[in-house]
């Protein structure tokens, strides 16, 4: 029986192994630096402008969305905030190993909270989450991009 099962097995492994290949399905089009500017930055400032308060000589106005539509953009920047984190831990975007991994993961999570925030059309926990995607942004940016404000910033070139 025993000669029996090893052909099997290894019939069974070299098929597999066949089966699956070195080659990732999906293909880059971005770097980061683009993927930064025209994906991450765009979705964080939608869901950082979207609650706030202004106060100057004219007084106190506090805004939030008051629509449907309004709400939708909030959770629309905060989906591609949370899966922001994975375009950034494809292969070939990867910086640097495990500490980029958990820097990647912990923008999924905020992006989380925040996609909670909107989907619970809390203005007040939009605001609170989008300090915690502000925090997620400058712990990454602190290691792998210092001498930048935020992705756009041409002080940096």
């Amino acid at each position: 029986m025993k000669a029996v099962r090893f052909p099997l097995l290894a019939a069974l492994v070299t098929l597999l192994s066949g089966c699956s290949s070195n080659t990732q399905p999906f293909v880059e089009v971005a770097d980061i630096k683009q993927l930064m500017i025209s994906v991450v930055e765009p979705a964080a400032e939608i869901y950082w402008d979207a609650v706030g308060t202004i106060i100057d000589k004219n007084g106190i106005v506090e805004f939030a969305p008051s629509t449907d539509e309004e709400w939708q953009a909030v959770r629309n920047a905060a989906m591609v905030i949370a899966e922001s984190g994975n375009l950034l831990m494809m292969e070939g975007r990867i910086q640097g190993g495990v500490e980029w991994t958990a820097l990647s993961r912990a923008l999924i999570e905020v992006g989380r909270q925040a996609l909670q925030a909107a989907e619970a059309e809390n203005a007040t926990a939009v605001f609170d989450a989008g300090a915690e995607v502000y925090y997620a942004c400058s712990n990454c940016h602190a290691t792998y991009a210092p001498d930048t404000i935020r992705p756009s910033d041409n002080r940096a070139k």
